[in-house]
């Protein structure tokens, strides 16, 4: 449905998105996620045809959109944008914000998929309201409803929740994919947040400085970051310092462990290996302890930060149950699948 192919854009001659490849099937959808000035609302507005490419393409159902020669206009691309602020009409009610962009069709057809998109979205009764009477999340499903209503193949969505209260976020997300995928449409969103991403997509894009770091499932992004700025960005974890003992083997402060994936290791090699928060469990009855040098309560789990012998510290998840004080040694032990290792820079 969605495919591009070596994407960049320039502003004045200074490229800020460079050489992206990524693609999308028929009611996937995939976000994307990165710090600040990454590139990754140009990315999207390239997508809409708002931004020309200056190298590259973007096809849609298999046609080129976009390539250095020609541009096909936003409004013959059959794509829905919802905007970080939803751009919604203050003076007209919430089934005239709907159905604005439904032209050319009857009244009654007009009415009858309004109808069907308040039910969709959830807002059944409040078609003759006007948007200030609406909620922040009432607001953003008409939007998404607007957007849905000509029927686009691609939607896209720039921070969709970002003026939404936190605890709103994570649940309309949920509830978008839903929708979305109810109807098998394929979708983008632009996200700064990780759980937002984590909730919507089915393929998640990390970007650094205008290019694709990678572009993978959540599972994958989590477990098997391709690089230090993956595994930094995504989630939370510390890099223990390593060294490779044989092709298979790596002595840590927390012990030996077996690694299978990088092959180009040679023994004596420098390592730093990536520790997730859950990838250690707490465990009374464990030889191995370790200090409680922070922690953080977060219902029910408890994120402490614990100091090794070796004087490294690392992150455990626990139960909340499991309430340590500051200073007390706890058993722990290392449950990991696998290690996600990366070379030392010295």
């Amino acid at each position: 449905m969605l495919n591009l192919q070596q994407v960049a854009v320039a502003y004045s001659g200074n490229t800020v998105v460079k050489d992206i490849s990524l693609s999308l099937a028929k009611g996937q959808i995939g976000c994307l996620v990165g710090p600040s000035g990454c590139g990754k609302t140009t990315l999207l507005r390239a997508i809409a045809g708002f931004e020309a490419v200056c190298a590259g393409s973007i096809s849609l159902q298999g046609n080129i959109v976009s390539n250095a020669e020609q541009q096909l206009p936003p409004e013959l691309r059959q794509v829905g944008m919802v905007f970080q602020d939803f751009a919604l009409f203050p003076h007209l009610s919430v089934a005239h914000n709907i159905s604005f962009g439904l032209r050319h069709v009857s009244k009654s057809v007009k009415a009858t998929k309004v109808k069907q998109l308040l039910q969709l979205v959830g807002l059944p009764d409040l078609g003759q309201r006007y948007i200030h009477q609406l909620s922040g999340g009432q607001q953003q499903r008409v939007a998404l409803a607007r957007a849905l209503a000509p029927e686009p193949n691609v939607l896209l969505l720039d921070e969709p929740f970002s003026s939404l209260d936190t605890e709103l976020r994570e649940g309309l997300a949920r509830e978008i994919r839903q929708i979305l995928q109810q109807l098998q449409i394929t979708a983008v969103m632009v996200t700064h947040d990780q759980n937002e991403a984590f909730a919507m997509a089915d393929m998640i894009g990390v970007m650094a400085q205008g290019r694709l770091q990678q572009w993978a499932s959540p599972y994958e992004l989590y477990h098997k970051p391709a690089s230090r700025f993956v595994a930094d960005f995504i989630g939370r974890g510390v890099l223990l310092p390593g060294t490779v003992l044989a092709a298979q083997q790596v002595q840590t402060s927390l012990g030996i462990f077996q690694q299978r994936y990088v092959s180009s290791l040679q023994p004596g090699d420098k390592v730093d290996v990536l520790i997730r928060p859950d990838d250690i469990v707490h465990d009374d009855s464990s030889s191995v302890t370790a200090q409680v040098a922070d922690k953080a309560f977060r219902g029910s789990h408890i994120l402490y930060q614990l100091k090794l012998d070796s004087g490294e510290q690392v992150q455990c998840l626990a139960l909340s149950h499991h309430n340590h004080a500051m200073g007390e040694h706890i058993g722990i032990r290392l449950d990991l699948d696998h290690l996600v290792l990366f070379p030392r820079d010295h």
